[in-house]
């Protein structure tokens, strides 16, 4: 196996400025849906618990990334992954779809509330949330809804970035820094500026379709 090393010139050509581009905006996207989740879980906690209960969503869902991070570059050499990971990017653009078309900024703000324990939409109270949970009920769902969206992000990452280690290697290290340093700042960006979010989820179906397509021809001299 040869050893990879990275080369700044195989980013900067107008070709690869692009896909570099892809890859940062699936990553904004991404780190601020994650955030959302996780102030969403965290939403109608004590503010102790939920502090808490945030700290460990962050914490998980930075681990996950680099965990998943460790082991993409052997994933992507195996047989159909592309064309697995392709159908899997086409479930989260529908699930996107459906939270950008049914999540009203009302529940957005209970998120980001819980997240930036400031009342955002000025009803006197902070995160209130009608679902009673206990912590571990809050935790428990975080680290699920981590575990789904951290895998999400790595083969979005991997796709977008079209065999191209370079990319890849900074699209991972840009998602792991974001979730661990900056995923309230971007939900609460992406709550404002709500077609962020479109543009992002129509370059992640636009990378699903690509992987399936790519996927497809990969495969197909096996099966014949």
């Amino acid at each position: 196996m040869n050893e990879f090393v990275f080369s700044f010139e195989n980013v900067i050509s107008p070709e690869n400025l692009v896909i570099l581009g892809q890859v940062i905006m699936i990553d904004l996207v991404l780190a601020g849906d994650n955030a959302i989740v996780i102030g969403l879980a965290a939403a109608g906690l004590p503010k102790s618990q939920r502090a808490k209960a945030i700290l460990i969503g962050i914490l998980a869902a930075t681990i996950l990334r680099t965990i998943f991070a460790i082991f993409t570059t052997q994933l992507l050499q195996i047989l159909g992954l592309l064309l697995v990971g392709g159908i899997l990017l086409l479930w989260v653009c529908w699930k996107m779809w459906r939270e950008l078309k049914d999540t009203s900024h009302k529940e957005e703000d209970i998120a980001i509330e819980a997240v930036y324990e400031e009342d955002i939409n000025s009803d006197g109270v902070i995160a209130k949330s009608p679902d009673g949970k206990t912590f571990a009920q809050a935790a428990w769902q975080i680290i699920i809804a981590d575990v789904s969206m951290s895998l999400d992000n790595v083969l979005a990452v991997a796709g977008a970035a079209d065999g191209h280690l370079e990319i890849l290697a900074i699209g991972l290290i840009l998602s792991i820094a974001l979730m661990g340093l900056a995923a309230s700042f971007i939900a609460r960006l992406l709550n404002k500026h709500r077609w962020i979010a479109f543009v992002g989820l129509a370059i992640i179906l636009y990378v699903a379709s690509k992987m399936i397509y790519d996927g497809i021809l990969e495969i197909l001299p096996h099966i014949f």
